[in-house]
């Protein structure tokens, strides 16, 4: 019968995949980390110069302060998404998708490389943002828990990879993923108090607001840079949305690998 060459994880498939893949979206940086990242400083232009004037204050520090880490984390998980959706369905859309499934490389293994490359992508957009962002004068950014700068940033960023992994198992042309990126990610992101804190809302829409696992991302992470948010002001408070979104993951993850498991709209 042969004797098994792959034992267990495959390393070397898997690292192989990874390295394939940020060399993908590292071909086009300009495309895929530059541009998203500027287009991201012109809301911080934006909003700065049309509600940051006067002083105005937004959680004890000035807005363009309030705004910037929401801003950050928000591009990240915008750029995680579009990164996992698009080899599947390139793939299906080209006919390679063969060149995913025919490797010796488990359902897990394939989902952990994409999403990896994913977040890779991520990391690099909230680097060039957070670089950016320290040059603009009005900006003061000083991390206060470093715990939940990483947690968040990499709980949103793998929440967005997991749900750009699933939408490109399911969309059959550009269009059905564009779908879900204008009528899904873009309100979730807008609609998540990255320019806002939601004691302003009404209470429904407060309500509302607090069923969206963005906020909680936002809010966590503004919270490891100012030490306030709209979740808590103490690492107590905080923490339950940490563990939280960690769940949700988790739940995710566990979705999308019993998705490729299937062969679901790859397969048949």
């Amino acid at each position: 019968m042969g004797e098994p060459v792959i034992h267990q994880v495959n390393w070397v498939g898997l690292k192989t995949l990874y390295m394939k893949e940020v060399r993908r979206f590292f071909k086009v940086q300009t495309q895929t980390i530059w541009a998203p990242a500027i287009t991201t400083m012109l809301f911080l232009v934006i909003f700065t110069v049309a509600l940051g004037r006067g002083g105005k204050e937004v959680l004890g520090v000035n807005f363009a302060t309030f705004v910037a880490p929401g801003l950050i984390v928000m591009g990240m998980m915008q750029n995680a998404f579009a990164n996992a959706s698009f080899s599947f369905l390139a793939g299906k859309i080209q006919g390679t998708i063969i060149d995913f499934l025919m490797p010796p490389l488990t359902e897990g293994e394939l989902m952990l490389a994409m999403t990896a490359a994913a977040m890779t992508r991520a990391l690099l957009v909230g680097l060039a943002l957070t670089g950016g962002m320290l040059l603009w004068p009005q900006v003061h950014l000083h991390i206060a828990h470093p715990w939940a700068v990483i947690w968040f940033a990499l709980m949103g960023s793998g929440f967005l990879a997991l749900l750009g992994l699933l939408s490109s198992v399911w969309a059959e042309k550009f269009d059905h993923n564009a779908a879900i990126t204008n009528f899904v990610i873009a309100p979730l992101s807008l609609l998540s108090g990255t320019f806002y804190v939601i004691d302003n809302l009404a209470p429904a829409f407060q309500t509302v607001s607090r069923f969206n696992p963005f906020f909680y991302v936002i809010s966590g992470f503004r919270f490891g840079f100012l030490g306030r948010s709209d979740i808590g002001d103490t690492n107590m408070a905080v923490l339950h949305s940490a563990i939280g979104l960690g769940v949700l993951n988790a739940v995710l993850c566990l979705t999308t690998y019993l998705v490729l498991r299937s062969g679901w709209k790859l397969k048949s």
